[in-house]
């Protein structure tokens, strides 16, 4: 499923798309880095990034603005002079979609590429 992850793209959502259990999002979340955490009522994910100064830092969150506008998924963002915090959940769905892995795997590889 990892690999799968990479190739996946979103699929946009109009309603009526259903949020993945605590189970199903257990499962997901072995397969991006352990750096992401399920938030306690398992409807969102999270992980925090360090940068070196607040240069980096922005160049971090564009790219995180590219990626999330070719997958259609967009993520909440938290920044400041030397971190960024991100969370993931599809809104239209009230919880986690494949979704917000697909786009926290993709993040997980724009870090390794840095």
């Amino acid at each position: 499923m990892e690999n799968q992850l990479n190739q996946l793209k979103c699929k946009p959502c109009s309603g009526g798309v259903a949020a993945m259990s605590e189970g199903e999002a257990q499962d997901y979340l072995k397969h991006i880095n352990d750096t992401w955490q399920l938030s306690d009522d398992a409807k969102a994910i999270t992980c925090g990034f360090k940068f070196k100064n607040f240069a980096k830092t922005m160049f971090f969150i564009n790219a995180i603005a590219h990626l999330a506008d070719q997958e259609g998924h967009h993520p909440d963002v938290k920044f400041g002079y030397n971190y960024c915090e991100l969370l993931f959940t599809t809104h239209e769905a009230g919880g986690l979609t494949i979704n917000d892995f697909i786009c926290a795997k993709k993040v997980d590889i724009l870090l390794k590429a840095k």
